[in-house]
C-alpha cells in the first residue's frame, strides 16, 4: 500500500511504499476512504515529546470499509463501513467500560489513516449509518472532542460564550455549545478567514481585533462571557481568557500548548474562576457527534474545505503551518 510516512522532525512527510496490514485477533483492516488533518499532527511532527518516530503513518481522524477481519471479530464484518475510535485500549479496566478509554493505563493513540489501509481493533469501530458519508466518518473525531469540553464547562442554556480560535475545534465548540442552548456564541480570531463559517455553524459574532482583543470580546457578548473556550493553545490566551470571563466564570482549555506559559493567579483567584482542562472524549460523545450527523445537521460538515489525494499531502501539511483560508482538511488516500 501507499502511505504518507513520517521522515523527522522540521521534515516534510514522503510517500512510500508499505507492506499491507494484516488483522490480529480482535482486530479488522479498513481500506481509508477519507483522514482528516488534525492540528495535534502537526505538533507531533515538530516536538519529540510527542514520542513520534520516522517511519510512522500519522492520521487519527479517519473512516473507511471494513476489508479483512482478524480471528475473534464478532461485531464488525466485511463491508461495513465505520469511524474508527482513535483510542487503543484494554477494553475492560473500569474506565474503557465506563466508555472512558483515554483513561486507560495502556491508552494509545490510534494512527494509520495517512495510507490506503489501517488495522484497529474492532471495539473502536462505530458502524456508520446510511445517512452518514465516509467524510462524515472523519470528522466525528475532532466534533467529539469539543463536545467533550462543551460538556465539562458546564454550560447553562442562556449562557454567554467566548470562543478563542476559529480552527476546526473551536469552531465545532461553537456548533455545540448553540446547539446545546448558549444565548451568546461569540467566536475570536486574530484573522477573519472563517467569519463566515463560524456563523453558519452557530456563532452570534465574529471578532478579529489583535489591538484591543478584550474590550472586542466585551462589545460583542454585551459583557463578560459566562465561559470561555482557549481552542488555539498559544500562550498568553488564558491570561486573557482571565481577562474576559466573568466573576465565577469558567475557562476551558482545549487547545494543544506544549510551550511554557504563565498568568498571574490572583488575577484568577480574585474572581474565583474555573480552570478546566479538557482532552479527548468519552465513547458516548463519540457516538452523540456521529447521531447529531445522522440527523441530518448540517452545520458540522461545513468544516471541510478540502479534500486531496494521498500525493497532495506532504505539500498540503507543511502549508498547514501557516495560517491559510482552509478549515478542515480531509484526505482521499
Amino acid at each position: 500500500m501507499r502511505a504518507a510516512i513520517f521522515q523527522g522532525f522540521h521534515t516534510p512527510l514522503a510517500i512510500q511504499s508499505l507492506a499491507d496490514p494484516e488483522p490480529g485477533a480482535g482486530e479488522v483492516v479498513i481500506q481509508v476512504g477519507r483522514c482528516g488533518i488534525c492540528g495535534s499532527d502537526l505538533h507531533m511532527t515538530e516536538d519529540p515529546a510527542f514520542g513520534k518516530q520516522p517511519g510512522e503513518v500519522l492520521g487519527h481522524e479517519f473512516a473507511g470499509e471494513v476489508v479483512a477481519i482478524g480471528k475473534g471479530v464478532e461485531r464488525i464484518a466485511k463491508g461495513d463501513f465505520v469511524s474508527v475510535v482513535p483510542l487503543k485500549s484494554c477494553g475492560t479496566c473500569p474506565t474503557c467500560l465506563a466508555g472512558e478509554p483515554a483513561w486507560c493505563a495502556e491508552m494509545g493513540l490510534q494512527g494509520g489513516g495517512y495510507a490506503q489501509y489501517a488495522a484497529t481493533h474492532e471495539r473502536q469501530c462505530v458502524i456508520l449509518p446510511k445517512s452518514a458519508s465516509i467524510a462524515d466518518g472523519a470528522i466525528v473525531e475532532p466534533l467529539a472532542v469539543a463536545l467533550h469540553g462543551v460538556m465539562l464547562s458546564g454550560l447553562q442554556a442562556g449562557d454567554k460564550v467566548l470562543v478563542l480560535g476559529a480552527g476546526p475545534i473551536g469552531l465545532a465548540v461553537a456548533y455545540w455549545a448553540r446547539r446545546l442552548g448558549a444565548a451568546k456564541v461569540v467566536v475570536q480570531d486574530i484573522a477573519s478567514f472563517q467569519e463566515e463559517r463560524a456563523l453558519a455553524m452557530g456563532a452570534t459574532g465574529f471578532v478579529a481585533d489583535r489591538a484591543e482583543p478584550v474590550v472586542a470580546s466585551d462589545r460583542a457578548l454585551g459583557g463578560k462571557a459566562d465561559i470561555v473556550f482557549e481552542c488555539v493553545g498559544v500562550p498568553g490566551l488564558i491570561a486573557q481568557a482571565i481577562e474576559q470571563v466573568r466573576v465565577k466564570g469558567s475557562i476551558v482549555m482545549l487547545g494543544l500548548c506544549t510551550r511554557p506559559d504563565s498568568f498571574v493567579p490572583f488575577v484568577a483567584l480574585s474572581k474565583e474562576i474555573r480552570l478546566i482542562t479538557s482532552a479527548f472524549f468519552k465513547r458516548q460523545e463519540y457516538e452523540a457527534a456521529l447521531d447529531a450527523l445522522d440527523a441530518g445537521s448540517a452545520e458540522p460538515r461545513l468544516l471541510v474545505t478540502d479534500t486531496i489525494s494521498l500525493d497532495q499531502v506532504p505539500d498540503t501539511f507543511e502549508g498547514l503551518r501557516r495560517r491559510t483560508h482552509q478549515c478542515k482538511v480531509l484526505i482521499a488516500p
